[in-house]
């Protein structure tokens, strides 16, 4: 069997941030200009306001499956695998998506050619553990991924805990005390170059 890694999607692997922006436009007709090109989150990133009652709904009702089919691919995570996967690691997105999405999801990441053949969903509800360690019990891997520092709490302390330190505006990134955090990197593809380096050494 091959060493498995497991990476995050969105943030990770998928530009969550130019699917919002896509979303925001089929709903409400207009394209969002960039308001902070170094915000975390997609609301503080673009010009766009808070929304709730009928045109909260009716802009979450755009987050279907031909949303979760088609978010853009980040610049460099497909090489980023593509070497991972060339090095004879097995890779698993793992990811806090509802269940009805993971084919979605799954058929995203083989139309942006990423050599990735299974897709765990979880919660996305954060607590003293992360939603994603139960996931993580089962599959066993000897590293993850994930640009959000809560679903690396209470992790397995034989996987390798990698963060991505993308946007820093808002970020929930800041350091726990009682969050590990094995290594930290820009983006994937220079944790991909880090961790096939250091193995070379």
């Amino acid at each position: 069997m091959k060493p498995i890694i497991c990476l995050d999607g969105d943030g990770v692997l998928l530009d969550f941030h130019s699917a919002y922006r896509t979303a925001w436009h089929k709903a409400f007709g207009s394209l969002p200009a960039l308001k902070d090109p170094d915000a975390y989150w997609p609301i503080d990133r673009w010009d766009v306001h808070w929304l709730d009652g009928e045109d909260l709904r009716h802009f979450r009702s755009y987050f279907d499956h031909e949303f979760w089919r088609t978010v853009p691919a980040i610049s460099g995570a497909k090489d980023a695998c593509k070497n991972l996967s060339d090095a004879g690691y097995e890779l698993v997105c793992v990811t806090a998506l509802d269940e009805r999405f993971q084919k979605a999801r799954l058929q995203n990441l083989r139309d942006h050619g990423f050599p990735i053949e299974r897709v765990v969903t979880t919660a996305s509800t954060v607590g003293d553990v992360s939603p994603k360690a139960q996931a993580l019990r089962q599959l066993m891997p000897i590293a993850f991924v994930d640009d959000y520092l809560p679903y690396l709490r209470n992790i397995s302390p034989s996987i390798h805990a990698a963060l991505i330190l993308r946007e820093a505006n808002g970020s929930p990134n800041i350091e726990e005390k009682f969050t590990r955090v094995d290594s930290r990197h820009s983006d994937l593809l220079k944790f991909a170059d880090w961790w096939l380096g250091r193995l070379k050494s």
